[in-house]
């Protein structure tokens, strides 16, 4: 699998050390992130163009996720999940990382590495680049939903409104 990774300063030495282990657990790693060290550089870029990557990878059929990561991982995702077709979650744990994948078919996984030890973080980006999507009905309607609303605003209809949707239409 492709995994496509980008971080700031914050997770500069967690990224170098995730490269290594995601290349000898036998993936194609692309790194987004920054060369050196700067604490004033900027993630939203980086973050950016790793998702872009991950969305231009899925549509060419190529099997890809992302990770990003920061000091607390909120910007990162909130960045990544600017690119439409990303799915970023913000990951915790194992169990986190694992309904990401099942439930909400996420592509792209978010850590703060300020947060975490180092082991934390592998066992969080194993468990979710193994887990797969369920596929189950609900879950996939879900998802359908929210790439409904990014692509054209379309929103189920209100309960409270009268079943009236978005649009004003019942």
């Amino acid at each position: 699998m492709r995994i496509h990774i980008a971080t700031d300063h914050a997770g500069l030495d967690f990224s170098t050390r995730l490269q290594e282990h995601l290349r000898s657990a036998g993936h194609e790693v692309t790194d987004h992130g920054p060369v050196e060290y700067d604490a004033l550089d900027d993630y939203p870029a980086f973050c950016i163009r790793a998702a872009q990557a991950v969305v231009a990878d899925q549509t060419s059929g190529i099997e890809a996720l992302g990770v990003v990561f920061g000091g607390s991982g909120n910007g990162e995702q909130i960045a990544a999940n600017k690119v439409n077709g990303i799915r970023a979650a913000l990951v915790w744990n194992t169990s986190t990382a694992e309904l990401a994948r099942e439930h909400n078919d996420a592509n792209v996984i978010s850590i703060g590495a300020r947060q975490h030890t180092f082991d934390e973080v592998i066992s969080f980006i194993d468990t979710f680049i193994a887990t797969p999507f369920s596929d189950e009905e609900r879950h996939v309607r879900r998802i359908a939903q929210i790439a409904d609303f990014e692509t054209s605003g379309a929103l189920l209809p209100d309960p409270r409104q009268g079943g009236v949707g978005a649009d004003g239409r019942a």
